[in-house]
């Protein structure tokens, strides 16, 4: 049996490998093209030291001045003594070109466009090279926009499943990739694809999470509770979802779904515009109470634009709370 491993390069980057429980993760990496940097493949030089983020795994032999045993205890793993017992997330401390790891490249044809409401749209693609697509939760990949040269980045807003993926997309007025869903596209159009990219993705949940969401910002949140809901999770999990007008709640049966198969998963979602009839309106710092923030005890996603990113780190900053960790991701629409 082989366990997929994720290696992360510091370049955003993602190449997923498969790995055999007999053969360290260097052996499986060059087997399958990746070229993790190694000078001595007997634990001595330390050449090939990276962070397993997630998953079990087994060490063999090394010395203390190529892994301490501080380092360890972090985390930190020699790739030439490290054997996967389960599927794996593994930092690489160098950019996929050093590696020989380009991102992927793969072709697709639009399954289906629906306009969601006035600001976003619905992309589901397939195809059957998206058979072998695999990312992490949250991550994101460059698509091509038919009849130009120009791509657009697009978190994945479902897990791959029977050769279909997803993406929420802002509708951008005179966007070049929005222009083409609204008024060009059609089933079965050809689209490619480069990745899977970004850092911004699901960790092991240890803790308390608290994810929050600003407009098309939802769409790598329902692929992570897409993932949570196969896996569960015995953390309480809250996510607050924030727009700026009532017709740009989207998705919103999705998120109920995702509340009924999850025990522990709460959802609150807010309405900028002061004159909105919604129950809850403001900014999404407006929502955020106390017990999600759990005295630091918590981590938390964040993914909306620059804004909305600076005033979630001025809330927390000010309020002298010091989250175990805080990924975020920001985004800008490109016209």
């Amino acid at each position: 049996m082989s366990h997929q491993i994720a290696l992360q390069f510091e370049d955003g980057v993602t190449r997923f490998i498969d790995a055999k429980p007999s053969e360290t993760v260097a052996d499986a990496a060059y087997r399958q093209g990746v070229n993790i940097p190694l000078d001595c493949r007997d634990g001595a030089c330390g050449t090939c030291k990276c962070f397993a983020e997630s998953g079990q795994f087994t060490m063999g032999e090394y010395i203390e001045d190529a892994l301490s045993e501080d380092e360890a205890k972090q985390g930190y793993v020699l790739t030439c003594q490290m054997r996967a017992q389960s599927d794996c997330v593994v930092r690489v401390p160098v950019g996929s070109a050093v590696c020989k790891a380009e991102p992927g490249a793969y072709q697709a044809a639009i399954s289906e466009v629906k306009q969601l409401s006035p600001s976003t749209i619905s992309l589901t693609i397939e195809g059957e090279a998206l058979h072998k697509l695999a990312f992490l939760p949250g991550q994101y990949v460059n698509l091509k926009v038919p009849g130009s040269e120009q791509s657009r980045a697009y978190s994945f807003s479902s897990m791959p499943r029977d050769g279909k993926v997803s993406f929420l997309i802002r509708n951008v007025p005179g966007g070049l990739m929005s222009t083409f869903l609204t008024s060009l596209a059609k089933t079965g159009d050809a689209l490619s694809l480069a990745g899977p990219l970004g850092s911004f993705y699901l960790r092991d949940i240890q803790r308390p999470l608290l994810m929050l969401a600003g407009g098309t910002g939802l769409a790598p949140f329902t692929a992570m509770l897409e993932k949570i809901a196969e896996q569960g999770s015995a953390h309480p999990l809250h996510l607050i979802y924030g727009v700026t007008h009532d017709s740009d709640l989207v998705d919103m049966d999705k998120l109920a779904t995702f509340a009924a198969r999850i025990p522990n998963f709460t959802f609150t979602a807010c309405v900028a515009n002061a004159d909105s009839p919604y129950p809850h309106k403001g900014y999404v710092t407006q929502h955020i109470e106390p017990r999600h923030l759990n005295e630091g005890e918590v981590d938390i996603y964040l993914c909306g634009p620059p804004p909305m990113v600076e005033a979630v780190s001025t809330f927390i900053r000010e309020r002298g709370i010091q989250p175990k960790n805080f990924y975020y991701e920001k985004f800008a629409a490109s016209a």
